[in-house]
């Protein structure tokens, strides 16, 4: 199996990942094996130019979540991988406005797809213990309302990060200061790791994404349905586990 890739956004081109969608039961499940892994990809910019913006966004906001998956964890000095995650968010900082000012920028469409395919190949998560509790959460949304999974990591992430953050509150700081410029003496440690979600949020706002799920038009009638299908196998997550009432919480932070 070869793969000539077409957006920059889920890594299918160098992982071997998938996502199926059953619509009876409204189910949208993650599965992995060997087989899926690709033979050769071919990564050409040029291929993208055509995609509507929004769909842009959206596969920057899932090549974000997929470094941020590995970024956010409990595990203890690895700064060298810290650090690679960090090239690879400031990497889609400062080329994602230009993919969407001038869709035909070569080096802009160039570097996301890049930055796409290192941060879900395995490498930014060498020696980590990831979280994809996040990812979990927003399956429960787009298996029921069909929404961009990008766009509902927009949302579902910086709600996810607010609720858990003060697990580790110097990881957001290392975050907020080394990502996202947030000047170390702007306050206290924790006014420091929520300014750093802010600008994460204002970042994919400022891409035209949604921030909340009344943006993607979704009520908040089916979060405890959310909640108990998310966690049908157990807690989700390593940084934090999550079970039912803390996966309602976190949707409930994303209204």
């Amino acid at each position: 199996m070869g793969v000539i890739l077409t957006i920059a956004a889920a890594g299918s081109e160098s992982s071997d990942g998938a996502v199926i969608t059953k619509e009876e039961g409204f189910l949208k499940r993650p599965f992995s094996n060997s087989l899926l892994y690709p033979k050769f990809a071919i990564l050409n910019p040029e291929l993208t130019y055509t995609l509507p913006t929004y769909q842009t966004a959206c596969g920057i906001a899932d090549i974000t979540a997929h470094v941020l998956e590995r970024y956010i964890t409990i595990t203890q000095n690895v700064d060298f991988t810290d650090r690679l995650c960090e090239a690879a968010l400031r990497t889609l900082i400062t080329f994602g406005p230009r993919a969407i000012a001038n869709p035909t920028n070569y080096e802009a469409r160039a570097e996301i797809m890049w930055t796409g395919a290192i941060a879900h190949n395995g490498l930014l998560g060498t020696g980590r213990k990831s979280d994809w509790g996040s990812h979990m959460i927003e399956h429960e949304i787009s298996g029921i309302y069909d929404v961009a999974h990008g766009a509902g990591l927009a949302v579902v992430f910086p709600a996810w990060m607010k609720y858990v953050y003060k697990e580790d509150v110097n990881r957001f700081v290392q975050f907020a200061v080394r990502v996202w410029d947030v000047d170390y003496a702007f306050g206290d440690p924790e006014r420091i790791a929520l300014e750093g979600i802010e600008r994460m949020k204002a970042f994919f706002k400022s891409l035209g994404l949604p921030v909340s799920l009344k943006d993607m038009n979704v009520a908040d009638d089916r979060l405890e349905e959310m909640a108990e299908k998310g966690i049908r196998k157990g807690p989700l997550g390593n940084f934090k586990k999550l079970y039912k009432a803390d996966v309602l919480n976190v949707l409930k932070l994303c209204v």
